[in-house]
């Protein structure tokens, strides 16, 4: 290696160290420190550090613990699959039907949610969803109800919260993928013979698969650790793993146990991760 090469990998060094230092003072280190935890045990009050694993053990064995698992894997699929499928239109509306000089006010439009505290939009929501809400009262107001139903506090109340949110952030992602698409490839694909929908599906839609996957693995991250929209929205009749954690910490004061679940939550996103990696093409999106 040359000096001048060595020289290149100093300097380049000294510009990322800072950001290397960073990551393992404030995830690194704390990271392994909760996996050491998790290897502890609580006799009493007290914790006990043995290196077993024998919160992972009852995780996976006890119903209710894995039930939380499940139960968080299920909102969180949903809420994705929902939310591609609602802001894939309208990301796509937005970048060619809606005029270049108003695309930007449609963008700010779209984005108005993340203006809004996320504990506000909560419970707005629970005003709206609740059986003496908005919704109830316009449905029983134009006859289509004769009582209210039960929506808040059920799974689908939070999958609603999610939704509203995960939707605008999916449509950022996919307008700024579809944006940057030549339209010279829909003119090649019509030349070839190929109708508006074909066009769409075949030659369109993959190329947005970027702009697609980085939205959906955003929403999988934050949709599958957040603790405020299920506590809120979905009550506690079926305990997501942010709030089982929650559990642990403030009732029980099982760090142990609650360090366990957080790294099964760290390896199901690192899955997720791994699952969509290959799309996950920062620059193009």
């Amino acid at each position: 290696m040359s000096r001048i090469e060595r020289a290149a990998q100093r300097t380049a060094l000294t510009f990322v160290a800072p950001a290397l230092l960073w990551t393992l003072a404030f995830f690194l280190v704390p990271f392994a420190a909760m996996v050491l935890l998790s290897l502890a045990h609580l006799e009493g009050r007290e914790v006990v550090q043995a290196y077993d694993l024998g919160n992972y053990v009852k995780i996976f064995t006890d119903p209710s613990l894995l039930k939380g698992i499940f139960v968080s894997l299920e909102i969180t699929m949903t809420v994705t699959v929902i939310s591609v499928l609602l802001a894939w239109p309208l990301a796509w509306i937005i970048a060619t039907q809606v005029p270049p000089k108003y695309q930007r006010l449609a963008i700010m439009l779209a984005v108005l949610p993340f203006w809004t505290s996320y504990v506000v939009r909560s419970y707005a929501w629970a005003l709206v969803l609740g059986q003496n809400g908005v919704l109830m009262q316009g449905l029983i107001g134009i006859g289509l109800l004769d009582a209210p139903i039960q929506i808040m506090a059920t799974r689908t109340a939070t999958i609603i919260g999610f939704v509203h949110f995960f939707v605008m952030l999916l449509t950022l992602t996919i307008y700024a993928n579809l944006i940057q698409l030549s339209p010279n490839y829909a003119r090649a694909a019509a030349d070839l013979g190929a109708s508006g929908w074909q066009t769409l599906r075949l030659v369109i839609l993959p190329l947005t698969l970027p702009g697609i996957m980085t939205g959906a693995f955003l929403t999988f991250v934050l949709c599958i650790g957040d603790y405020i929209t299920p506590q809120i929205l979905g009550g506690n009749n079926e305990l997501s793993m942010p709030q089982l954690i929650m559990l642990q910490l403030g009732r029980r004061g099982d760090f142990p146990m609650a360090s366990a679940l957080s790294v099964v939550l760290m390896v199901l996103v690192t899955l997720a991760y791994a699952a969509t990696a290959r799309w996950l093409k920062m620059d193009r999106v």
